[in-house]
Parts: C-alpha cells; structure tokens; sequence
C-alpha cells in the first residue's frame, strides 16, 4: 500500500495527528445505488469500521438514501459525482435534462457505461459537466443535508484535468473537500496545504475476492503512518443485487469484512485512528479561505 514515489507524508499533519498517527478514512461509495447497497452502507458505518459514504444522486435509491442520511445526521457523506451508469440493464440518467448536456451521452442518449469511458472523455465538454455536477449537488444541498466532499463515480481524479480543476473550483464554492489521488494532483493539492492520501489508495474492487478478508486484515496491520484511505463498496448479496449487479460479491464481501469483530479488534490493537472527511473538509475550507 505504501508508494515511495509519494509525496513526503504531511496530510496526517495537516489534519492534526501526530507524525507517527496512522490514520484512516474508510468510506463507503455508490450509496444510494439500490436498496442493498444502502442498506450495507448504513449498516458498515454504524456497526463496522467505515466512516463515511459517498451518495450518487442520480441513482434510483438516492431519494432513499438522503432520507437515512436526514434520520442520520451523525453520518458524514460526500457526493460520488456521476457521468457513468455501471451496467446497460441497471440504468439511470443525468439529473439535467438530456438536451442540455448531450456530450454526456451516448449514441442511444444514454449515460455511458464503464466501457464508453474513454469516449465520454473525448467528448465531454466542460460547460455540460459543470451543468451536470451543479445539478447533482445542488439536488443534495437543496434539501438541506450538508456534504462533506466531492468524489467521482468510476473516473479517477475526475478523468480529465479539466475535470478535476472544475471539481475543486466547485468544491471551493460549496465548502467541501475532494477526494484526490492519483501523484500529479496530490502534489499539487499539498502545495496548497490541502490534505490528500498520503499513500497509494485503495479500490476494493482491485482485490481478489478468495482471501479477501484476510488481505483486508493483512493491510489493517501494516498500515503506514500519514493520511490513507480506502474506498469500499458495501452491499448484502441477496436477491436484488445479484439479479442486476455483476459486482455483487465485491460489495458482499466488503460487507462482511468491514462488520466483523476481526476488523473493529485490529482497528483497536493497531491503534488506527479511523477518521472521515469532516476533518479533511475543515483544511480545505480553511485553505481555500486563505488564498
């Protein structure tokens, strides 16, 4: 998990840990998806190791979501800005209406699934994404619930550098943290004293599912000191899930680990302080604020 080409580890410090802290964001993605998943995600957070989650506003269950989210207010949760749909069964659409942003969509008018990602990129224009993301944030703040962070939906570091510029510009205007780390931005965010991963992140999509919960454990115990964090995908399995989700057991595995005795005993014995993005979000107005 360690990455020696990596900055020199400072975002634990910047958030207020001692230099040796081995510190911990674990944060639930794809919340609001369906119903299983939202179900995991609470459930992860409230009876697991997880922190937070982040919401995809455009997805069927969002409105579900953002009702466990009022009834929650303890929950710390960012939005998972979306311009991708996972599946071509699974489907949902932009929250601007499609004439509005029609680079955003395929030649059937609908979002792109992982596959078009690279079209998407080519195609996207700045304006339409802009359009989009307001849509998807303002849809969340409009009803009075309060993010902590931006991240993206299955394009890392937004995709496109422009991409990312207008993420953070827009996080700058609601007071909100982004989710970053892939090398060129990390550095870049340091420089502006904005805490970033301090160390290679983690997609628990990237795991193998046999042995899973034993790497799990195995990257609990070696966790290096500085800011690191892992990006989780909660679901229960059951019926729902696999009739529509081809990642189903990545989200029931997660489930299962990040609500074991094991994994809350290993976070106690290593001394981890797990932590969410309301920390982070405090430095990144503050810096924003500062300039």
């Amino acid at each position: 998990m360690t990455d020696d080409t990596a900055p020199t580890i400072v975002s634990g410090e910047l958030l207020g840990f001692a230099p040796d802290a081995r510190v911990l964001i674990v944060n639930c993605d794809d919340f609001g998806m369906y119903h299983a998943v939202n179900s995991a995600v609470v459930a992860s957070i409230e009876d697991g190791i997880a922190a937070s989650c982040s919401l995809m506003v455009p997805c069927p269950w969002a409105s579900h979501g953002m009702r466990l989210l009022r009834e929650r207010p303890q929950i710390p949760f960012g939005i998972h800005l979306t311009l991708v749909r996972d599946t071509t069964d699974h489907r949902w659409g932009p929250l601007s209406a499609k004439d509005r942003v029609p680079s955003l969509l395929d030649d059937a008018g609908e979002l792109f699934t992982p596959a078009g990602i690279p079209e998407l990129l080519g195609r996207a224009r700045p304006e339409e994404v802009e359009r989009e993301f307001r849509a998807q944030i303002d849809a969340v703040v409009d009803t009075g619930l309060r993010p902590t962070h931006l991240d993206w939906h299955c394009l890392a570091d937004g995709g496109r550098e422009d991409i990312l510029d207008l993420t953070v510009a827009l996080a700058g205007e609601y007071g909100l943290a982004v989710r970053i780390w892939l090398p060129p931005a990390r550095e870049k965010m340091l420089r502006l004293g904005r805490p970033v991963t301090d160390h290679d992140f983690l997609d628990s999509f990237s795991l193998d599912l046999d042995g899973k919960a034993a790497r799990y454990a195995e990257l609990l115990r070696s966790l290096p000191a500085g800011l690191s964090e892992w990006a989780v995908h909660p679901g229960l399995g059951d019926a729902e899930a696999r009739a529509i989700d081809g990642g189903w057991r990545v989200r029931s595995t997660d489930h299962a680990f990040l609500t074991s005795p094991e994994a809350r005993e290993i976070v106690r014995q290593e001394g981890i302080v797990v932590t969410d993005y309301r920390t982070v979000q405090q430095v990144w107005s503050g810096s924003a604020a500062a300039r």
